[in-house]
């Protein structure tokens, strides 16, 4: 056996308590951050700065949320939600960290009471006074230590509650946004059917507008063959109630094809916005007797119409022939009588690509033109004031009154008692309205009295200038002479 002397038991108590004793002041009163390492050595790890607790880094985050809440829209919020929710599982894993390194912290101040109680059995006296104090202040280091595992266990509670309520948001304003979207496809469905109901609405109109068109036709034949039996009678004051009666018929029947043109034109229009056609010109103005139509562009991208090519064109709405407008090349044109019952279209060329405008309907007549024609043929000597703006292709300096005498064999210019042409209808002379000429080119018309003589003549308005054409090529025609305008007569098939 060996033997135990005191020298030895005084030598290892020396060595073993040396360093153990009642005037030991700790640094805090928590405990030191140690790692053990190789040999169950404690070694000392280096400080690490201070970093704000889990609470105040919650508290900070969610009041954030909630004060900009209020200012970001549904996509931003859910974006932040989503944000929060990373910061939410950062917090969770550092908390797991945190654990991990209390878990350490238990290890080893198991590991250093247990040093302690075994160091206690084998000294006596001061000494073991000394370690059963030690072995005390790590019995309170550990039950702090258990406090604090508490306070991380309420924190990682508080942190999963946090990240469930972040992720519970960002699915509601993922749903919000969805909704958002369900809702914006719903208003372009409802839109498109609205359209399409619009243009099934003005179709029917259409339809309509055409079979009642033709019924008050065939109602007015009969009214008028009514009025010829009763004429054939001898009844003339029934016959006075039916042509007052025919004559609002006609009214009537003027008002309801202008509103099935208008119709027409609304429905054109209508389909184009719903094609989303982007064309690069327009046609403005009237589609009328006595107005003009002028391209205009209508786009940024669209080129200067005074480097395209422009010619004119009047189709007919039945045949579908195409016939060129001799001299018709500009912006802006004026329709002549010829034009009425047809559509116009305008062809613009530039670059090696075409452009074509047409019309949406016929060229309507100038209400009332046809009577103020007829009262005019009845007079015996048919005059109108007349400027003549260009002589032979040359601006005219003056702007001197002149008067144009349309005759049944003849016709005449003259100013004041001198004559400056009087020429007989025949196929040399060429009569049209001017083709160009700006907004002046609806009172302005092209006379070419013989070869060699040609001129335009500006009148008091609009309706001289279109009555004048017309019974000077109704007197024409009497005559068997066809007057038109220039190269009027080669018509092209489409």
């Amino acid at each position: 056996m060996t033997r135990v002397s005191r020298e030895f038991g005084n030598t290892l108590q020396k060595e073993a308590v040396s360093a153990v004793s009642a005037d030991v002041i700790f640094a805090s009163s928590r405990f030191p951050n140690y790692k053990l390492g190789a040999n169950n050595q404690i070694l000392d790890a280096k400080d690490s700065p201070k970093a704000p607790s889990m609470k105040e880094v919650v508290a900070r985050e969610t009041a954030q949320l909630l004060e900009q809440q209020k200012r970001f829209s549904v996509r931003d919020l859910a974006s932040k939600f989503e944000k929060g929710l990373a910061a939410a599982a950062k917090l969770s894993e550092e908390a797991k960290l945190r654990e991990a390194a209390s878990l350490e912290k238990h290890v080893l101040l198991k590991k250093l009471r247990d040093a302690l109680e075994s160091l206690k059995g084998r000294v006596a006296g001061r000494n073991k006074d000394d370690v059963e104090e030690a072995i005390a202040m790590v019995e309170a280091l550990a039950v702090q230590l258990t406090q604090r595992e508490g306070e991380l266990i309420q924190e990682k509670a508080e942190v999963k509650k946090l990240a469930n309520f972040l992720k519970q948001a960002s699915e509601d304003a993922k749903k919000l946004v969805d909704q958002e979207r369900a809702f914006a496809r719903t208003e372009i469905e409802s839109a498109r059917a609205a359209v399409q109901r619009v243009e099934e609405a003005l179709q029917e109109q259409e339809l309509m507008s055409r079979a009642s068109g033709k019924q008050d036709m065939d109602e007015l034949m009969k009214e008028v063959q009514e009025a010829r039996r009763i004429k054939m009678l001898h009844q003339p004051s029934r016959v006075m109630d039916m042509e007052h009666e025919l004559r609002a018929l006609r009214m009537q029947l003027a008002e309801k094809s202008k509103h099935s043109l208008q119709l027409q034109r609304e429905l054109a229009k209508s389909k184009r916005s719903v094609e989303n056609l982007s064309f690069l010109y327009e046609l403005d103005g009237a589609e009328a007797l006595g107005s003009y139509l002028q391209i205009k562009p209508c786009s940024e991208i669209s080129p200067e119409l005074s480097k395209c090519s422009i010619q004119w064109y009047r189709i007919s709405s039945e045949g579908g022939k195409k016939e060129l407008i001799s001299g018709a090349s500009k912006s802006v044109y004026a329709p002549e009588p010829s034009d009425v019952g047809r559509l116009l279209q305008a062809e613009i060329v530039y670059d090696g690509q075409q452009t074509i405008l047409t019309t949406a309907g016929a060229i309507d007549p100038a209400p009332g033109l046809g009577s103020y024609v007829e009262g005019l043929v009845r007079r015996h000597d048919i005059e109108f004031n007349v400027v003549v703006t260009q002589m032979n292709g040359t601006n005219h300096p003056s702007e001197s009154i002149h008067v144009l005498h349309v005759g049944k064999m003849r016709m005449k210019l003259s100013k004041g008692k001198t004559t400056i042409t009087k020429e007989y209808y025949s196929s040399s002379m060429q009569l049209c309205g001017v083709r160009g000429g700006g907004n002046a080119a609806a009172q302005a018309l092209f006379w070419q009295a013989k070869k060699g003589l040609s001129v335009v003549l500006a009148f008091e308005s609009e309706r001289d200038r279109n009555a004048a054409i017309m019974l000077a090529r109704r007197f024409a025609f009497d005559c068997n002479v066809m007057l038109a305008g220039p190269d009027d007569r080669a018509p092209l098939e489409t």
